[in-house]
């Protein structure tokens, strides 16, 4: 059974779900042992989505995707927006009946198909809408089947759409983000570490043009990512960081907007 709970009123309540896995048992992260981890100065413990109605959101996730709040959590929105917000979520799997199984649990928890499933350069993907507006990318390299759809998640990357792509790629590194792999000025992957979500950069536009979305928005992004440091930070395109774990408490923050594109030190 989808067990949800909501943590106080308002903007700031945090809806938290867990959702038995395929065995009966509770889910986890795909690739992550069980028990306490040490999160690094760069990496990501987890991603926090403000949303209209965090329940609904929360059973999205779980139905669609069968995530639970060890990676993604749920919150009232506070702040307006509106159009493209910046970013999306991919889920790198297997292979493309991978893709498909997401695909198909995510329409039918209400999801809206942009992109419908098709092979490219790359191997095999597709890009859908949550009922919540954010866009979420299903991805795979390989181009066929090697047995049936196993749900497994490989990778969950936050890709994040970039105005300056020089400036806010050497901002993240400044700050400790070790490049793993990139494309010239155009795409940069960082190192995840032992975090549960990786980060990449991607040109604003190119990247909108690859979700089949107009490339205009604005407003609050609607995301804020957990980890990356015991201190909060803005980075150049305004997506907020905060301190993960137990080190949410104390702090400051700092606005890359207000010290030049670049980390303070």
């Amino acid at each position: 059974m989808l067990t949800v709970r909501q943590y106080g009123r308002g903007a700031g309540a945090v809806v938290r779900v867990r959702a038995p896995g395929r065995t009966g048992q509770e889910s986890r992260s795909p690739g992550r042992a069980a028990g306490p981890s040490v999160v690094g100065m760069t990496d990501i413990e987890s991603i926090t989505m403000d949303v209209a109605d965090p329940e609904a959101a929360a059973r999205f996730l779980a139905d669609a995707f069968d995530l639970g709040e060890d990676r993604l959590k749920v919150r009232a929105a506070a702040e307006p927006s509106e159009g493209f917000r910046g970013f999306t979520l991919a889920l790198t799997v297997p292979q493309p009946a991978d893709v498909d199984s997401f695909v198909a649990s995510a329409v039918a928890a209400g999801a809206a198909v942009l992109k419908p499933a098709a092979k490219s350069l790359w191997g095999y993907g597709a890009v859908v809408q949550a009922p919540d507006g954010a866009i979420w990318k299903l991805a795979t390299s390989a181009k066929k089947d090697t047995g049936p759809a196993t749900r497994r998640i490989e990778e969950f990357v936050l890709l994040i759409g970039v105005a300056d792509f020089a400036a806010t790629k050497r901002y993240y590194v400044d700050r400790g983000f070790a490049v793993a792999k990139g494309f010239g000025r155009v795409y940069a992957e960082f190192a995840a570490g032992t975090g549960a979500v990786k980060l990449a950069l991607y040109r604003r536009r190119a990247l909108a043009k690859d979700l089949g979305v107009a490339p205009e928005g604005g407003g609050s992004h609607r995301l804020t990512v957990n980890g990356g440091g015991p201190e909060a930070f803005t980075d150049p395109d305004g997506f907020r960081w905060a301190p993960a774990g137990a080190r949410e408490a104390g702090g400051r923050e700092t606005d890359a907007r207000e010290t030049g594109g670049r980390a303070a030190a």
